[in-house]
């Protein structure tokens, strides 16, 4: 644990997340990415880091320079240090089985890849666009076939149908925890395991926009598969990403087609047995050489969500959601979605010219995004008070002529 990072949270003391002591405590933490006046409100799509970041880069480097081929040594410690805090993240029941990925996308192509024949997927209209395309594309080359579930008026999706279509029959079914464009939590995964269970189907979740905004139990879930990253709430930025198999997928027999040099049981003896003997459990799913600085990049925002607890920054960000939904209402803006314990970290404004508003926001300091006709607006544990009256005022002026 960073020491800078534990003294902070401890200095917080138990007492629930207030502004002042934030302001106090965790808010020097972060005082490069603090110096901007720009209200940051998209925080869902990438987190905002830590200093210690760009110290935890530079120690990765410094081993390159000072130890050249041995500093393999040290940065496959940074792997292993990696998997641990993303299954204590995710509540794994062991390490080896969260396999380090450069992104969610080759996870679910680690997976489709295992499957033989022309696998029968399920999937829903609500996947972010790298599941979307990677299953559309395989689909289109005939690898796959896709039961594509509709989301209903509001919106939302159900898990009923996800069901009903695991027990017509389905290889693999593919559902985030929580939707990228609305935020909506999707109740019943561990119905959903049962059913894809007990009907030959295996399960995989992508929990991107749920680690590190809710408690995330992978084992309790009886997912197969799990995938997601650091790039949002866990400050991690690009390429820090994860594939979670199961003990029970592992020990299947399952065979892995993306593998590489570093899944070798010695990847460093250059026996070259044919076929190749594999490591044993989720180690068998590493592949050729690994970008290594991605471990380090992302090191101090999983430690930090690590210390500060998810359950805590839960309660902060419902609170904080609550703040943000009643000022757009004062301001003439009340149709948002979200804090609540059905949504993730983010509102949701479903508006006929959504993604027209982020440029207009932006020239006037305030950085959101749109995904589809869906606004999204995501404060984190930095962002003031006056920072979302500010952000709701703008907001209500550019919609309604409001202040």
């Amino acid at each position: 644990m960073n020491p800078g990072i534990q003294e902070a949270v401890t200095a917080l003391g138990d007492a629930p997340l207030c502004e002042p002591s934030i302001e106090r405590h965790i808010a020097p933490l972060f005082s490069r990415v603090l110096s901007s006046d720009r209200v940051y409100l998209a925080n869902h799509s990438l987190g905002r880091p830590l200093d210690a970041m760009s110290d935890d880069i530079a120690e990765a480097v410094a081993l390159w320079y000072d130890r050249l081929g041995d500093a393999w040594d040290a940065w496959l410690e940074e792997r292993e240090a990696f998997r641990a805090r993303i299954a204590e993240l995710i509540h794994a029941p062991r390490h080896d089985c969260v396999v380090p990925k450069t992104s969610a996308g080759q996870g679910l192509r680690s997976v489709l890849n295992t499957l033989t024949g022309k696998p029968r997927v399920v999937s829903t209209r609500g996947e972010f666009d790298s599941i979307d395309v990677i299953l559309k594309q395989y689909a289109s080359l005939d690898r796959i076939a896709v039961d594509w579930i509709e989301p209903d008026l509001s919106g939302n999706f159900s898990i009923e149908p996800l069901i009903e279509a695991a027990i017509r029959g389905a290889d693999l079914v593919v559902v985030s925890q929580i939707m990228f464009m609305t935020g909506q939590i999707v109740d019943g995964l561990d119905r959903l395991a049962d059913a894809c269970h007990s009907h030959g189907a295996r399960l995989l979740v992508d929990s991107y926009h749920a680690i590190g905004v809710i408690p995330v139990d992978a084992a309790a879930l009886s997912c197969d598969f799990m995938i997601g990253g650091s790039y949002k709430y866990l400050r991690g930025g690009p390429g820090a990403c994860f594939l979670y198999i199961s003990p029970e997928v592992l020990k299947s027999g399952l065979r892995p087609l993306d593998t590489g040099w570093f899944a070798n049981s010695d990847e460093f003896a250059y026996e070259r047995p044919d076929p190749p003997v594999l490591k044993c459990g989720g180690d068998a799913y590493l592949e050729s050489t690994p970008p290594v600085l991605t471990w380090y990049q992302a090191r101090s925002g999983q430690q930090f969500t690590l210390a500060m607890g998810v359950e805590r920054l839960r309660a902060y960000s419902l609170r904080q959601l609550g703040l943000l939904r009643a000022y757009l209402a004062d301001a003439g803006v009340d149709s948002a979605i979200g804090g609540d314990s059905g949504h993730g970290a983010f509102l949701a404004i479903r508006l006929p010219n959504a993604t027209q508003l982020p440029p207009l926001l932006d020239a006037q300091g305030i950085v959101t995004d749109a995904r589809g006709e869906w606004l999204r607006l995501c404060p984190d544990c930095l962002t003031r008070d006056e920072e979302l009256r500010r952000a709701a005022s703008v907001l209500g002026n550019l919609l309604y002529g409001t202040r």
